[in-house]
C-alpha cells in the first residue's frame, strides 16, 4: 500500500512532527482505527472529533442531527475541530463531512497534515453496514449514499496533503504508508 503525494496536492509541512495529523475521508474509510494505531506508533495522543463533539453537546451525533439538523451539527463540528487544531502534535480522526466545510478544510491544511484515507465503495459499504449509528444512512441504501457522497466529497478530499488507499487488509499497512510519506520514504 502506497501513499500518494501528487504535485497537485500541497506538500506536508516540513515540521509535521509539531502539528496535528488529521485523517479525513468517507465514513467507513478507517479514520478512527487507523488514527488510533498511528497515534500509538508516534506515541502521540489520539482524538476522535466526533467523540469531542458529543461531549461538548451532551448528546450523540445522531441526536444532534435528529433534534437540530445537519447545519447545526456542522457548525459545532467546525468549532470543535478549530479547537483541536490548536492542540499541537496529535492524531485527529474527523467525521466524513468535516473536510467538506471550507473553513475547516482551510484550518486543517494550514495548521496540520491532512491524510485522506480513500477506500473503494465495496470496502466502505462492508464497513458501514456493521454499525447502525450513522445519521446519513438512516433508512437509506448505504451504497447509494456513499456513491453520492464520494462523487461530491472526493474532489475536496483530494486537497489533502497525503492520500492513502485504505483496503480490507491490515490497518498497519495504512499506518506504514502514512509514516513513509511523512518521512519521505514513499515512492
Amino acid at each position: 500500500m502506497k501513499a500518494e503525494n501528487l504535485a497537485a496536492r500541497p506538500q506536508p509541512h516540513s515540521d509535521w512532527q509539531r502539528r496535528p495529523i488529521v485523517l479525513v475521508g468517507l465514513m467507513g474509510s478507517g479514520k478512527t482505527t487507523v488514527g488510533k494505531r498511528l497515534a500509538a506508533r508516534l506515541n502521540w495522543d489520539f482524538v476522535d472529533a466526533d467523540e469531542e463533539i458529543e461531549m461538548a453537546a451532551g448528546m450523540t451525533i445522531r441526536e444532534i442531527f435528529a433534534k437540530y439538523g445537519e447545519p447545526h451539527f456542522r457548525d459545532g463540528e467546525r468549532r470543535v475541530i478549530a479547537r483541536l487544531m490548536d492542540g499541537g502534535a496529535r492524531v485527529i480522526a474527523t467525521g466524513g463531512g468535516a473536510f467538506v466545510d471550507p473553513e475547516t478544510r482551510a484550518a486543517i491544511l494550514q495548521k496540520g497534515t491532512a491524510v485522506w484515507l480513500d477506500a473503494s465503495l465495496d470496502t466502505l459499504v462492508g464497513r458501514v453496514s456493521k454499525r447502525s449509528t450513522r445519521p446519513l444512512l438512516v433508512g437509506r441504501d448505504p451504497a447509494d449514499v456513499l456513491a453520492e457522497l464520494a462523487r461530491v466529497r472526493n474532489p475536496l478530499y483530494a486537497e489533502a496533503h497525503i492520500r492513502v488507499l485504505s483496503s480490507n487488509g491490515p490497518h498497519s499497512k495504512s499506518v506504514d504508508a502514512i509514516l513513509d510519506s511523512l518521512t519521505g520514504q514513499a515512492a
